[in-house]
């Protein structure tokens, strides 16, 4: 019995270059991406460390993390904390950056305090077409983020949010039915248990899910 398809495949839909299982892409240690996430592109799958994850800089640290089968549709962006700038004089121009002597009495903490941490994504995301996730956000498991949403605040598990800025739409489920999904966390089964409940996994009675063996 086949068990879906290779974690392992760039590729998953060969029929389909444009769909491509992310964590097979990144050597950037600073990304770290679950199973099964992809990224659906037309033109650039490939480069999706390089062209959606921006601002995304070695001296100032920060990792973005992608749970295991989320949804990232075209041209979603994730804006890391590089893209900061200082807050505390009175121009947010980067002088430092241009060098030849505007480097000069350049205070790296006047960056570091506007820092937001970690960008953080659940397991079953799904991230519409051209959305922007500001850093430091959290996304929780289940949610769904509309397209061109501009995503600025945590989202909560199972949360549909849409809008620039976005805001909350609704929940998808009743707040007990939250609960036990997220107990349940199907995500993290094995792959074999995983394909034997699909039918109760793409359902919805939380009972069928909670008996899947």
């Amino acid at each position: 019995m086949p068990f879906g398809p290779d974690p392992q495949a760039i590729h998953p839909v060969p029929a389909h270059q444009r769909i491509v299982f992310l964590k097979n892409l990144i050597r950037d240690p600073k990304i770290e991406i679950g199973d099964y996430t992809y990224y659906d592109d037309p033109e650039n799958a490939l480069l999706f460390a390089e062209r959606n994850v921006l601002h995304h800089y070695d001296f100032l640290g920060g990792t973005l993390r992608i749970g295991r089968f989320c949804a990232i549709a075209t041209g979603a962006r994730f804006v890391m904390n590089g893209a900061n700038h200082a807050l505390s004089g009175f121009s947010t121009f980067p002088f430092n950056i241009f060098g030849e002597g505007w480097e000069e009495g350049f205070d790296i903490g006047t960056i570091t305090a506007g820092l937001r941490g970690d960008t953080v994504i659940g397991n079953d995301v799904w991230i519409g077409a051209e959305a922007v996730i500001l850093p430091g956000v959290t996304i929780g498991d289940g949610a769904v983020i509309g397209a061109f949403s501009v995503v600025a605040r945590d989202v909560a598990p199972y949360a549909i949010v849409a809008g620039n800025p976005a805001v909350e739409r609704r929940r998808r489920f009743a707040p007990e039915t939250i609960e036990r999904l997220l107990r349940v966390a199907w995500w993290n089964w094995p792959i074999e248990r995983i394909t034997r409940n699909l039918a109760a996994i793409r359902g919805a009675d939380i009972d069928a899910l909670e008996r899947a063996e």
